[in-house]
């Protein structure tokens, strides 16, 4: 069973729809990359799934549960165990990297704060920088203390919208690197947003391929390299 299934969805922002009578489901317990161009509809499905868009008609569900359905919130975003990498990262300035990744954990008012966010430190190789402030930071460690700070929560799920569209390529490797560690350490299912095949390739367990707000095609990335379907093709040269 699909741990999230978007049935019949449409969703529009000002004349068009984005997305009209699309269907996908996403297993569990895996990366899936969505890939396309600007504008083809893979932030808007992070969005939906996130709870910061209602689609206008058809339903979401999510580990057997419906959260949206036809213009309304059933499950609130914040009931729905969703971390969200934003494309701007969204750290606060004011607050050091140890601050940032407990932000969270405050809010909650968890135990054993310090125990968990030092862990989360050392994981990502940040313990030097636990008192910096953001704008202290390199671009890749920005990243990291971005990633930290959701997966500090335990979501079910983690969504990733193009967190390395401004970062050079030789920190996008090292980036990768710690994106395909997090599936063999946390038990979640990542869903990562980008328009560079080359980084779908690094790091999928499947990649779903679209193109104004339609699926071209979906598989692992062998079956992507050898898909028959000509946009697929096209888009895969650049």
């Amino acid at each position: 069973m699909p741990m999230i299934e978007l049935d019949n969805i449409t969703h529009s922002y000002g004349a068009g729809p984005v997305l009209h009578n699309f269907n996908l489901n996403i297993e569990g317990n895996g990366l899936t990359c969505l890939l396309g161009s600007s504008g083809c509809g893979k932030t808007t499905i992070l969005r939906l799934i996130a709870g910061l868009e209602i689609p206008e008609n058809g339903k979401i569900v999510i580990d057997n549960k419906i959260v949206s359905e036809n213009g309304r919130i059933v499950i609130p975003p914040h009931n729905r165990n969703i971390g969200f990498i934003f494309q701007d990262l969204a750290l606060w300035p004011h607050f050091t990297v140890y601050k940032n990744i407990a932000f969270g954990l405050n809010e909650r008012k968890e135990k054993d704060i310090e125990d968990t966010v030092s862990k989360m430190l050392e994981f990502f190789g940040l313990q030097d920088q636990a008192e910096k402030y953001p704008h202290q930071l390199s671009g890749g460690q920005k990243q990291l203390v971005a990633i930290s700070r959701s997966l500090v929560l335990k979501p079910d799920i983690l969504l990733m919208d193009e967190p390395l569209a401004n970062i050079d390529v030789k920190l996008k490797r090292k980036i990768l690197d710690h994106i395909k560690k997090l599936k063999q350490n946390f038990d979640l299912t990542i869903i990562y947003v980008t328009h560079d095949h080359r980084e779908a390739f690094a790091i999928s367990d499947k990649i779903i391929i679209l193109n104004e707000g339609k699926i071209e095609d979906a598989g692992t990335v062998e079956q992507i390299k050898k898909s028959g379907n000509e946009y697929v093709k096209y888009f895969l040269e650049y």
